[in-house]
């Protein structure tokens, strides 16, 4: 062979290439890590292409990587470098399933799928991701549990985790927790999903004795993912004890900084009743997020303190934090549930004046609960007929309500129509209705609407209260009488009402059914289910502590006034957590000032 200048230009010319790509591939690794950003896929993708690498497997396979750290912005670019591979391995899959998890589950699985057609065996890192797609549908189908099963996987603790997880968010609880006592070995992460299963499903305290159960028979150290699900057990409880112990736990365990449990913890003594303590946690959080920020104003939203949460929002931008859609929803709720009906306008206005942002819908509903609140039911009416996107079901129930509250029977009836068009088989809306007929001594348009329930077959979705006694929740349903000590209760509580007659409390029967007599209308409402609760609380907890009870639903006009007269003549403290805001009674007066 001729070795003559040429030939070695060739052979300098091929090593300088081999050294270029070894040199690409290490760039690729380094840059593949750190991506976060499409612009950095794009150059990524353009050292590849300058490489001659952009037919290598291996190389696609980084740039795939790449993306998934980059969704859902790469998720395009992802499946067009994902076609561009001819026969792609479980590795390729794996990493084209991750990248669509969490942003677009329906590819997710359609990838799986594919996988499956081509004969690709999936392996242990396929099913956690397929799994977190199943869980974005809230689905989980036994099929696929059975094919882990098949393929050997089924003891493979990350997968079991997945599935835990899976089974979680399908509310399958009890196939979550067979998942877990059968795994031969569990490790933080298996105790996190199940506590997060039970705690996302409405099992509280199933949730704190399996957090209980993991400190005693393992040696982890709860994470902030631990934390955050133990911490939404003790919210949707509503124990304030509990979470009083929760926090001395996170401070000793060194997670109290952490801005999601701080923002966390804030949110739990709101949901519990004690607002002073969820500032007193915002106060102390060394750093804190635009969550962190909304979340204190939401608090002191839907406790009444309207004042403090427009406080709380400019010194929010003074910090130089800027709101988002969330933060501005929950400045609205705290104006109306205030009555500060200028300042609800003018932060309205500056959603898309001072920030650009459109207003959605949440807010026109706001905006439209700020005017029928303070009674300005032709204003919210006039609002939704000229809002931009069409109003939904809860726009016009808002403005229902509105109208019922202030008897403006023409304006209800003219929503009750709109409603009936878009769900009309929502039972509130009838029983707005209905009322506003016995506001205004219709009895028989009242008595009609019952008939007209009746006929379609549309039941009074039933009032009932909890309310916690030693770690144990105890449940009140109106007009029930089977709690164990029903007649203890009875005989109490017909106590208290005749004390408090005494004292000036007269029964609001206005709205009860006006074909039956007036002992009766009042024994209808003697039975409501937090007046149960607040009776069985007198029974059980010691004189100067305060009562805490949580409603399904708004609390009626009478329970109101009971609840003020109970405060005054008994000198007890009582919170009322409505499905709208908080009641705080005290010396005979209420937080929302009459006003909700």
């Amino acid at each position: 062979m001729e070795k003559g200048p040429n030939c070695k230009n060739q052979i300098s010319w091929q090593t300088r290439c081999i050294k270029v790509k070894w040199a690409s591939r290490k760039d690729l690794n380094r840059c593949a890590s750190s991506t976060t950003s499409m612009n950095d896929v794009y150059k990524l993708h353009s050292l590849v292409i300058k490489t001659g690498l952009q037919d290598d497997a291996a190389t696609l396979r980084r740039l795939l990587l790449s993306c998934a750290a980059s969704a859902p912005e790469s998720l395009p670019h992802a499946r067009s470098l994902f076609a561009a591979i001819s026969s792609p391995d479980a590795v390729a899959y794996n990493t084209i399933i991750r990248c669509h998890a969490r942003s677009s589950p329906p590819h997710s699985l359609s990838f799986f799928a594919q996988m499956l057609r081509r004969g690709v065996s999936p392996d242990n890192f396929t099913f956690p991701f397929v799994l977190k797609a199943c869980s974005r549908f809230r689905e989980m189908g036994h099929g696929l549990h059975a094919l882990i099963a098949k393929l050997g996987l089924g003891s493979d603790v990350y997968v079991q985790n997945a599935l835990i997880s899976a089974y979680g968010c399908a509310g399958a609880v009890e196939s979550a927790r067979k998942v877990f006592d059968e795994m031969p070995e569990r490790d933080l992460v298996s105790w996190s999903s199940l506590i997060g299963c039970y705690a996302n499903n409405g099992f509280g305290y199933d949730a704190l004795a399996c957090f209980r159960e993991m400190q005693l028979v393992e040696s982890f150290e709860p994470d902030k993912v631990t934390m955050l699900s133990v911490i939404s057990a003790v919210s949707s409880l509503g124990a304030l004890e509990l979470g009083r112990w929760v926090e001395c736990y996170v401070r000793r365990s060194g997670l109290s900084w952490k801005i999601s449990v701080g923002t966390a913890l804030i949110d739990m003594y709101s949901r519990c009743g004690s607002v002073d303590e969820s500032m007193r946690v915002f106060h102390k959080m060394p750093e804190r997020n635009v969550l962190t920020w909304t979340v204190a104003i939401n608090g002191l939203a839907v406790h009444g303190r309207g004042d403090e949460a427009l406080k709380l929002f400019h010194d929010m931008k003074e910090s130089g934090m800027q709101p988002d859609s969330i933060t501005f929803s929950a400045v609205l709720v705290a104006c109306s549930h205030a009555g500060l009906v200028e300042e609800g306008q003018g932060i309205f206005e500056s959603i898309k004046k001072d920030y650009g942002m459109e207003p959605t819908l949440e807010h026109y509903g706001c905006m439209v609960d700020i005017f029928g609140r303070a009674g300005m039911v032709d204003q919210a009416y006039e609002f939704v007929e000229k809002m931009p996107i069409r109003p939904n079901s809860v726009v016009w129930r808002t403005l229902l309500g509105g109208c019922v509250n202030h008897n403006h029977l023409g304006l209800a009836e003219k929503a009750r129509g709109r409603l009936h068009e878009l769900d009309p088989h929502h039972d509130g809306d009838y029983v707005l209705l209905s009322n506003a007929y016995g506001g205004v001594g219709k009895w028989n348009c009242k008595a009609q609407m019952r008939i007209l329930m009746k006929d379609r077959r549309i039941s009074k979705r039933p009032g009932y209260s909890l309310i916690n006694a030693d770690q144990e929740i105890h449940e009140f349903v109106s007009g029930e009488n089977s709690h164990p000590e029903w007649e203890n209760i009875r005989d109490l509580l017909t106590s208290i009402m005749d004390r408090l007659k005494l004292r000036g409390y007269m029964p609001q029967t206005l709205n009860v059914l006006h074909d039956i007599e007036e002992e009766e209308k009042e024994s209808n409402l003697s039975y409501h289910s937090e007046k149960l609760a607040v009776a069985f609380a007198f029974l059980h907890f010691e004189n100067g502590r305060t009562i805490r009870v949580m409603k399904n639903i708004r609390i009626c006009l009478d329970c109101h006034s009971f609840m003020k007269h109970v405060s005054d003549v008994f000198q007890r403290e009582i919170v009322v957590r409505d499905q709208n805001r908080f009641h705080h009674f005290s010396k005979g007066r209420c937080s929302c000032r009459d006003f909700w």
